[in-house]
């Protein structure tokens, strides 16, 4: 039979009954949701040693501290209330209390607003101990309210805070039970789309994987991390940027791979109408691209792709957005000022074909506008056509007779263009080609990758690479 979840009321009863586990709750922008669930729990004065709700931005930066951005939504506002909360419970209470098991539990939300012109959002995280004395563990994340109401979104908040606190205490041995866990009660009605674990029980935890069970379990479409492995939310880096997403397999990155990066690239920073704040690049792989091969991802298999990505010093978003108006919808809430997405030109066909086969029933405008808008322009590497062999680019594509003159439209106005500088030489290399070379310990795949690469795919074993297929035939 399966398990029941328990209630957020049972789980905060639970918690408050623990003798050892005693904390403070800090909660700015939806109320103090999460306090009040181990208030009427019954019990409290066992858990919580103080709430406190800066609400008035002036008492806020008294407190905390003023924020630079002038954003109060943000991951260094909630930094900031978790050092001061945890630092004060250890320095009150420790000495009196030397078996217990502090934290520090903390929010900043954005609700909807009265006219709802805004999106519910926010960042919630907490600090704990799990031994008594020890330095503290933490677990961070961004969350978006789904409700379409606010008391609503004030609920969901509530019972998210006491899910997070009560994995922390039970099941901080698995983490994939945390993640599952948090959204017990809520499932639609939050996304979670960027989680941090870490400290001296999380040492051997690599937030990559983290983040990808973020989108394994379905509990946000677009999830990533940074060049050195560390989650980030696009939140925090891309606001009213530039960004240039890449989608592809990266299994390896091979010399056509970095072509197409390094070319899309340098057209996209010599546009004339890029924001002055930046850009950044993401690497995109979709858990469709991930089990290729297999039913499921299998995380060797992950790993390899982003320790190469890595290497190559590139940030790294995973989605489950096979369709792209699901991640431009996404990033769209996130005030990007331009976004290019690069394509190969088979790529962009299939999307045509898809669109134009799923809405012939009048929606053929509606649909192509859902990609091509004003600030996304789709930057499409030549490819070879699979039956023909000639080289496909934006001015030779098969497009379909309904829908000539939509596609002359959107290429004429520059929401497709063709990559210029690429090198034609290297359009016959295949990523998969290389791959298999490599499983099967054949020689000659290096020929397909940089020097550094190679080095790098045999140094660490990368793709099933072992030092006795070395001079294999």
């Amino acid at each position: 039979m399966p398990v029941q979840n328990l209630e957020p009321e049972q789980k905060a009863l639970e918690i408050n009954l623990d003798t050892k586990i005693y904390g403070s709750f800090a909660e700015i922008g939806a109320g103090q949701e999460v306090a009040q669930y181990f208030f009427k729990a019954g019990a409290s004065s066992g858990t919580i040693a103080k709430t406190i709700s800066a609400y008035d931005k002036l008492v806020s930066d008294d407190i905390y501290g003023v924020e630079k951005s002038g954003r109060y939504i943000c991951l260094s506002r909630l930094n900031k209330m978790l050092d001061h909360e945890y630092s004060l419970m250890i320095d009150r209470l420790s000495k009196e209390r030397s078996e217990g098991l502090f934290f520090a539990f903390a929010d900043t939300i954005e609700t909807l607003n009265y006219h709802k012109t805004n999106f519910g959002n926010g960042w919630m995280g907490i600090r704990f101990q799990l031994t008594p004395q020890e330095q503290f563990n933490e677990i961070i994340f961004h969350v978006e309210l789904l409700d379409n109401d606010t008391s609503l979104q004030q609920k969901a908040i509530g019972i998210l805070g006491v899910n997070l606190i009560y994995a922390c205490f039970k099941y901080y041995q698995d983490y994939k039970k945390i993640l599952s866990s948090l959204t017990e009660g809520i499932d639609d009605r939050v996304r979670i789309d960027m989680l941090e674990i870490k400290g001296p029980h999380f040492l051997n935890l690599d937030n990559r994987l983290v983040t990808l069970e973020l989108v394994k379990q379905g509990l946000t479409d677009v999830a990533m991390f940074d060049e050195y492995g560390a989650p980030e939310h696009p939140s925090e880096f891309l606001y009213k940027k530039n960004l240039l997403v890449v989608r592809g397999s990266f299994r390896p990155a091979t010399l056509r791979t970095q072509d197409r990066l390094n070319s899309a690239i340098k057209q996209f920073s010599n546009e004339t109408d890029l924001s002055p704040r930046g850009t950044h690049t993401l690497s995109e792989i979709t858990i469709k691209d991930l089990c290729i091969d297999h039913d499921e991802v299998i995380e060797k298999d992950f790993l390899d792709r982003v320790d190469l990505l890595k290497f190559l010093g590139q940030k790294v978003m995973i989605t489950n957005c096979n369709e792209y108006k699901r991640l431009i919808n996404y990033l769209s809430n996130y005030r990007i000022a331009k976004l290019g997405i690069v394509v190969g030109a088979g790529g962009l066909l299939e999307i045509i074909n898809s669109k134009f086969i799923r809405n012939k029933d009048g929606r053929l405008i509606t649909s192509y506008g859902e990609i091509f808008t004003r600030n996304v322009r789709v930057y499409v590497y030549p490819s070879h056509n699979k039956n023909t062999g000639e080289l496909l680019t934006c001015n030779n594509l098969p497009i379909p007779d309904g829908i000539k003159y939509l596609y002359q439209h959107i290429h004429e106005n520059r929401h497709i263009v063709d990559i210029s500088g690429y090198n034609p030489d290297l359009t016959t290399i295949f990523a998969i080609k290389t791959l298999r070379m490599i499983e099967e310990g054949k020689s000659g795949w290096e020929e397909n990758v940089t020097e550094e690469i190679a080095e790098f795919i045999i140094s660490n074993g990368l793709f099933g690479y072992k030092p006795s297929n070395a001079g294999s035939a």
